[in-house]
């Protein structure tokens, strides 16, 4: 509602009115060319698709691993990643800074993409890796017996099984990328790699004391869009793996 509206129809007091006609669809437009967010919305996308496919192929090689396989330190590797929940995220931003700009890998998408996989694993090896342990040894060894090796295994057998699990994981590091702000705000400071949320946070700088609500807001309609379709369509698939993991 607010998207439709001009400055006007805030000031009257009546913030919570139906937009008068017409409608300002002119907002969208204004909005993702003015402001760029043309720009910022294709940044979100790639960052949040490379950092989900990453996060998922890490998680659930090492989550496979620690499940299937016992081998000297694998329980002390799994508390490891476990262990670094407990870290506030707030406190390595210092130092993950140096390490990132020692590395090169500031004001990059390439950069930020590694840092939101390597964040996601320790969530996405304790869901995953709960459901590796619930399926049955006798499938692996059958496979086994049947000429499967270890990737065939896993690929064509275990991987499968545990789509539940990959979904699950998949959806909730996808809603955590994309709306991801104080780590982008550190490693960027090209505006032509701005996520949508520091997009959302210049474009309300840039305005000053001539705030524009119509085109704020649809800046905000735009960036929760895509979020809200996703889980709109895999909601059935978000609550079945929770499900299914908490009773295996």
């Amino acid at each position: 509602m607010g998207s439709l509206k001009d400055n006007q129809q805030f000031f009257n007091g009546k913030a919570w009115a139906l937009p008068k006609f017409p409608l300002l669809w002119s907002n969208f437009s204004y909005t993702w060319e003015t402001y760029h967010f043309g720009r910022y919305f294709v940044n979100s996308i790639v960052v949040t698709v490379g950092s989900m496919a990453l996060a998922l192929l890490l998680s659930a090689t090492t989550g496979y691993v620690l499940a299937r396989y016992t081998f000297k330190g694998s329980g002390l590797l799994y508390y490891f990643y476990i262990s670094s929940l407990m870290i506030p995220a707030i406190l390595t931003l210092v130092p993950m800074f140096f390490l990132f700009d020692t590395l090169h890998l500031t004001n990059s998408l390439t950069g930020l993409i590694l840092l939101y996989a390597i964040g996601a694993l320790p969530f996405g090896i304790f869901v995953i890796m709960g459901f590796f342990k619930s399926l049955p040894r006798e499938l692996s060894e059958s496979a086994t017996m049947d000429g499967a090796s270890h990737y065939g295994v896993f690929l064509r057998i275990m991987l499968p099984l545990a789509m539940p699990g990959l979904i699950t994981v998949s959806i909730v590091n996808a809603l955590s990328f994309w709306n991801e702000y104080p780590l982008a705000l550190i490693l960027m400071n090209d505006p032509g790699r701005y996520t949508l949320p520091v997009g959302l946070a210049v474009m309300q700088g840039e305005m000053q004391y001539r705030t524009e609500w119509g085109p704020l807001f649809a800046g905000l309609f735009i960036s929760m869009v895509p979020i809200l379709l996703l889980y709109a369509i895999f909601q059935s698939r978000i609550n079945e793996g929770l499900v299914a993991g908490a009773v295996k």
